[in-house]
């Protein structure tokens, strides 16, 4: 749907091409793809939320006014994960947005040329493989896909007559593959006349109207022709829309040729797009739709990538001590981890990944690792980090153990390109390689968790068996929320260097480290106090040191303001300054794409060197935090490369550069918080490339079928022949070409790739594709996150049927109860799953009974008379939810005993089961005596 986004971009890119980027103007009061998801987002996270927080008996309380992400974060008391609920936010929108642009002529895409069939198709698959995968905690493959099914329902509404046929509510067949797409106008029909001049009110025929029938308007960028007397859908690009009927019926914005109705079809929109993502939390339930969205207590997953192999048994008993202080220490509290991640490795083995939220679990997993095996030196450490990678949250932090050289090192490529995906920092453990000996053997394998470690902001610690213990305290240090990273810096080569950065009121228990083999370095305070390395203790903290790395441990008084560290070395060091603060950024490098629906899209690598780019910034802390600079900083030198600022609103920057640095860099943030200044810093280094792949995906991948990729291979400079490589995690079967040579500027391939027969459905595949330019001088990459998902045949909805109601509430609402009776079946579907409770404070019992070779489960719900609602969901196996809800606050007689039985639907006339109505009316009598 081209809502206001359409006219936005169109003005960018009229100021892109004069070169006088400065702003996007839109229309204030037109809403776009992402405004309306958005929306319905926070509505159904607050509502999630709502219900959690009642069956914890803890407060929910959304300050006045429309929903934000900030106003929802504080509800959901989620503070701590606010970074990653952005995060989640701006990917759900983002591939929502590039709809528009990878299908960009699919018309099934959009609802245009009457695809109802295929357009309901569309969602309701989607549906399924985003269920799918947050059953199996693939939350960003689920983003993914819920971001493109989201488009396609937001488009039904403007660009169909739904709004014009006078419909005040959403089609609820859009979101059910069993039922059908009603009176559609066929192919023969006509639907419209041409507009009157510019004035396209009343060009729908009265006809259509009259019969309710659905059409659409028709569409294209090449050719005017379409079906005798069809609708178009309008505008200046359409070729469709200038012969008769002329005009369209779009309600992309209010200057649409339908743009009277653009806020009715909007609010029928956020209406679709909240039923939507509704039906995905009943079939999630409440936990897992907040993960999705990025929502928890904490933001801090413990991650560790380990070595089995026969030298590691020291290692693995420090492993299991750290995870257990850790999980003992932070249990209960903000800073414990949401999810635990243990990923072993071996020679030639690898995996399995254990992935889990239970941390009783995660610490009887480790314990029971066992060093075996192994021989040779080098091991399969980048496999292993290669899973972590891919089953790891995006900007997690990840730990490396081993005491060995990578054997697969043919896997850096892919290692490289996760870590710039996922923005996740890597840090490695190395031990007993600091002898002469063995320091010269793995100088290579060194040097090659350098560059990963670097790429990432993460480091390499390398120590003694012995002095292991005393290194882990950098995982308990990261093992906490809101970790912000407020300067980074690295010198591959011996230099002196001072550095200098800020520390603002936000920021908690600042910490800076020091990597490098016997450097030496002052730290200076921001009240003049300085301390050397040699110093332990001092007027400026505690500095302490583990073989080569330093940890320097700021006095708690006296942090703000200006801090300068000078470093001399004769190798390669680095500086890392970190804290815990609310205030911190996310950002995508992103194009804007034109055409007749103008958009934008996150880049799928990294971004081209020497050339102009444009980065979506959300900036997170609330109101008080006043951006006044982004900024591409090099790693190598000093050249920092500002951008132009426009704000989108609620903590959203447009951000362009005129220039993209061609060494590594990284992106940094700057402003006041409160008056008080402030600096932000990206961990993940940036690598630009003159080379750019892209890919398109459409339809579904199912068990033991072969699915097909689409690329395409650009270069800036054109022509050349370039190596091609592309891995998955899981080791299916691929087939692409090895080399491509380009003719002119880009090339074209196809990848393919083979699901075994049984596969699990929903099962998450990571595909990286990577290409490199002669000599190994350039690269790039794409990443594309598949799921594998096994058909469904059950369509229909558990029913749920509330029976009766027992009320017995006193003046006291504390001191009485109520009671709802329900009956809950699937029929001959795939059976119930499980019964809970979507909103509400109370209780539930079930009982099973078969008859007539049927299941019906009967359902007792209680609850305090002060919780006067409840939203019962019933889930089947494949996902379909069905709910019933009642209220007793008009129940009357608030101190007699009451039951109330709702009158028999001609749908329950028809379902055989209501036989079992007469059980619960025996039921109710026997409660009413009691009562």
């Amino acid at each position: 749907m081209a809502l206001a986004i359409a006219y936005i971009i169109h003005v960018t890119l009229l100021f892109i091409q004069s070169g006088r980027l400065h702003a996007f103007h839109g229309i204030s009061s037109s809403s776009t793809h992402a405004q309306i998801t958005t929306q319905a987002a926070l509505k159904v996270t607050a509502d999630a939320c709502e219900s959690v927080a009642a069956l914890k008996g803890t407060p929910f309380v959304l300050p006045p006014g429309p929903l934000t992400a900030d106003s929802v974060e504080k509800a959901c008391n989620a503070a701590a994960s606010a970074k990653h609920f952005r995060s989640a936010l701006n990917r759900i929108n983002e591939r929502n947005s590039r709809v528009d642009s990878i299908h960009f002529l699919d018309r099934d895409y959009h609802f245009d040329n009457e695809q109802f069939a295929m357009g309901q198709k569309h969602i309701t698959t989607g549906i399924i493989a985003v269920k799918e995968s947050v059953k199996r905690m693939s939350f960003e493959t689920a983003r993914e896909k819920l971001g493109e099914i989201l488009h396609i329902l937001q488009d039904f509404y403007s660009h169909s007559n739904w709004v014009e046929l006078g419909n005040t509510s959403p089609y609820p067949n859009l979101l059910r593959q069993d039922l059908p797409i009603d009176n559609v106008a066929d192919n023969k029909t006509p639907t419209c006349r041409s507009c009157v001049g510019k004035v396209c009110k009343n060009n729908i025929l009265d006809n259509i109207i009259r019969e309710k029938k659905l059409t659409s308007g028709y569409f294209s960028i090449t050719s005017a022709s379409k079906p005798a007397g069809k609708c178009s859908h309008g505008e200046l690009s359409d070729k469709t829309s200038t012969v008769d009927p002329t005009g369209g019926i779009n309600k992309d914005t209010e200057l649409s040729s339908h743009g009277h109705l653009h806020k009715q079809a909007t609010d029928l929109a956020v209406a679709a797009s909240t039923e939507l993502l509704s039906n995905i939390r009943g079939a999630a339930g409440d936990t897992n739709f907040l993960r999705l969205m990025g929502i928890g207590q904490s933001s801090s997953v413990l991650c560790f990538a380990i070595d089995t192999t026969g030298s590691m048994s020291d290692d693995i008993a420090e492993v299991n001590r750290v995870t257990t202080r850790i999980v003992d220490s932070k249990k209960g509290t903000v800073d414990e981890p949401s999810e635990y991640i243990l990923v072993p490795f071996n020679d030639p083995s690898f995996g399995p990944v254990m992935r889990t939220t239970d941390s009783e679990k995660f610490k009887a997993e480790i314990a029971r690792l066992t060093a075996h095996d192994g021989g040779d030196t080098p091991e399969m450490s980048l496999s292993g980090l290669q899973l972590a990678l891919t089953n790891t949250p995006p900007l997690s932090e990840i730990y490396v153990f081993t005491d060995a050289p990578a054997k697969d090192f043919e896997l850096k490529g892919t290692v490289m390109a996760l870590i710039s995906s996922t923005k996740s920092k890597v840090n490695f453990m190395i031990t007993n390689i600091l002898t002469e000996r063995r320091r010269k053997r793995s100088a290579s394998g060194i040097s090659l968790y350098q560059s990963l470690a670097e790429a990432s902001g993460g480091q390499v610690i390398e120590v003694t068996k012995g002095t292991l213990p005393q290194a882990t305290s950098i995982i308990i240090d990261t093992a906490r929320s809101s970790l912000v990273t407020i300067f980074q810096a690295v010198k591959r080569s011996g230099s002196s260097e001072s550095f200098s950065f800020t520390v603002d009121p936000s920021v908690k228990d600042l910490v800076i480290y020091v990597t490098g083999r016997s450097p030496t370095f002052t730290v200076t305070n921001p009240s003049g106090e300085s301390q050397a390395n040699s110093a332990p203790s001092g007027p400026v903290g505690a500095i302490s040191n583990v073989g080569n790395f330093y940890t320097i441990r700021p006095k708690s008084s006296g942090t703000v303001g200006l801090w300068k560290i000078s470093v001399s070395s004769s190798s390669y060091f680095s500086v890392k300054v970190m804290g815990q603060s609310l205030v911190d950024f996310i950002y995508d490098f992103v194009e804007v794409i034109g055409g007749s629906h103008p958009t934008y899209g996150a880049l799928a690598g990294q971004p081209l060197a020497d050339g102009n780019a444009t980065l979506y910034v959300s900036v997170i802390g609330g109101d008080s935090v006043k951006l006044t600079e982004v900024a591409l900083v090099e790693i190598s030198g000093s050249n920092v490369i500002k951008g132009s600022l426009q704000s989108l609103g609620l903590g959203n920057f447009m951000v362009n550069v005129n220039r993209v640095p061609r060494d590594m860099f990284v992106v940094r943030m700057m402003g006041t918080i409160n008056g008080a200044p402030f600096q932000r810093q990206s961990a993940t280094q940036v690598r630009p490339s003159g080379i750019s792949i892209k890919t398109k995906i459409s339809g579904t991948w199912e068990p033991g079928k072969t699915f097909a990729i689409p690329f395409t291979l650009s270069s800036k400079t054109g022509g050349g022949t370039y190596s091609f490589r592309v891995r998955n995690d899981l080791g299916y079967t691929l087939t692409f070409p090895s080399t491509l040579t380009l003719t002119g500027s880009s090339a074209e391939g196809t990848i393919t790739i083979t699901a075994p027969v049984d596969t699990v459905s929903g099962t998450e595949v990571t595909l990286t594709i990577e290409a490199e330019s002669a000599g190994a001088a350039d690269a790039n990459y794409a990443i594309i996150r598949l799921a594998v998902v096994a058909p469904v045949t059950d369509f229909t909805p558990p029913v749920c049927e509330v029976t009766g109601v027992n009320v017995a509430c006193s003046g006291d609402c504390s001191r009485s109860t109520w009671q709802l009776f329900a009956y809950v079946t699937d029929g001959k579907g795939s059976g119930i799953d499980r019964i809970k409770v979507q909103h509400g404070s109370g209780t539930l019992t079930t009982s099973k009974k078969e008859e007539g070779g049927t299941s019906v489960t009967l359902v007792t719900y209680t609850a305090s008379c002060c919780s006067q609602e409840v939203e019962l969901a019933a889930v089947d196996a494949v996902g379909n939810v069905g709910t019933c809800f009642r209220s007793i606050r008009t129940t009357l007689a608030p101190t007699t005993p009451t039951t109330t039985i709702p009158p028999t639907t001609p749908a329950q006339k028809k379902n055989p089961l209501v036989v079992y109505l007469s059980v619960f009316l025996n039921l109710f009598k026997v409660h009413e005596n009691s009562a």
